[in-house]
């Protein structure tokens, strides 16, 4: 490696985790957006050679975030003929107290697991133009760019997906403790095997949405309702072996529940509210989805997304990645 190429590794090192968030928001997969950053990189130098690159942030953005849109547009047909329901892959981490304070702040930014799944409803352009303005800041004109489309196109793409959003996501913030101790009631309940506390802790309206990913158990469709969400989860609960336990962690930043096995992780919890009760709940267990720990007593790295891959064709990129950077800091939001 070069001087320059020196200098461009470090740049893109300092905003790496900033991409990463990109593509993460605008894939829903932590794996495929690791890779979508690395393989960019190796763009970066491409461009790099050609004319010298004045502002590094800004160009890999746009190529990060252009290149996870076209990964999107190629992944909805797959997630189309997908096995059961798709869910966005998670970031989990086990307590505050267990992670290191650079990934705290990375974790802190996280995109939160009800919004991923409301973003899989729209389209990958609205769901581009949306995330790069509204979550990230960029100017209308930056994200033209990216979509491929007119600033004032753009625009519309945006409002049409900010619409649909505020039409669909979680519209009241539970402060962290309120959430914690809602999750606290419903893991109580739903383990105790009394239908009335469950039910309880269950908003009217529930839907719960379990990813198999074809490999493991798990419902084909959504239920609906607070009688056959609390009884599918009694059923569940009963078929647990004696060495599987649950015990609450933290899902893209807000308390949820993971279920163990000894000491692997098979499901994880995203748990919503609603004025106090649980609305929504995602239960990951598609194996190439769920985190695996660094070292036997260690935390769940939230990076440690990627298993192993079936297709290797991104080992030489990844190889070439410069190393894991320090994150610089928070993202500005908002648009």
């Amino acid at each position: 490696m070069n001087a320059r190429e020196s200098e461009l590794a470090a740049a893109y090192e300092q905003v790496r985790p900033r991409l990463v968030r990109v593509a993460y928001a605008v894939l829903g997969s932590h794996a495929e957006a690791e890779d979508v950053v690395s393989e960019c990189w190796l763009r970066l130098i491409a461009a790099d050679g050609r004319e010298p690159i004045a502002d590094v942030e800004a160009f890999a953005t746009t190529t990060v975030a252009r290149a996870a849109l076209d990964t999107l547009r190629s992944a909805r047909l797959r997630r189309e003929l997908y096995l059961g329901p798709w869910l966005p892959e998670p970031i989990v981490e086990l307590g505050p107290t267990d992670q290191d304070p650079a990934d705290r702040v990375t974790l802190d930014d996280t995109i939160s697991y009800a919004l991923l799944v409301v973003l899989e409803t729209l389209t990958p352009a609205e769901r581009t133009a949306w995330v790069l303005h509204d979550l990230f800041g960029m100017r209308f004109t930056d994200v033209a760019q990216t979509v491929g489309r007119t600033p004032a196109a753009v625009r519309q793409l945006a409002a049409r997906a900010r619409a649909h959003i505020n039409a669909r996501a979680p519209r009241v913030t539970v402060r962290a403790t309120e959430h914690n101790e809602a999750v606290t009631r419903f893991l109580q309940a739903a383990i105790g095997g009394d239908l009335a506390p469950l039910l309880e802790a269950l908003d009217p309206d529930v839907i719960l949405t379990s990813d198999g990913g074809g490999q493991v158990t798990a419902a084909r469709r959504p239920v609906h309702g607070a009688d056959n969400v609390a009884r599918f989860l009694s059923g569940a609960i009963r078929m647990l072996k004696p060495s599987e336990h649950a015990k609450i962690l933290n899902v893209n930043g807000t308390p949820g529940l993971g279920f163990f096995d000894g000491d692997s992780l098979t499901s994880v919890v995203s748990l919503t509210l609603l004025e106090n009760r649980i609305s929504r709940i995602d239960i990951i267990r598609a194996p190439s989805k769920l985190p695996r720990p660094s070292r036997h007593d260690e935390p769940y790295d939230p990076r440690l997304t990627a298993h192993p891959r079936s297709d290797t064709s991104h080992e030489p990129v990844a190889k070439q990645r410069p190393a894991r950077p320090v994150d610089p800091g928070r993202d500005q939001r908002g648009g």
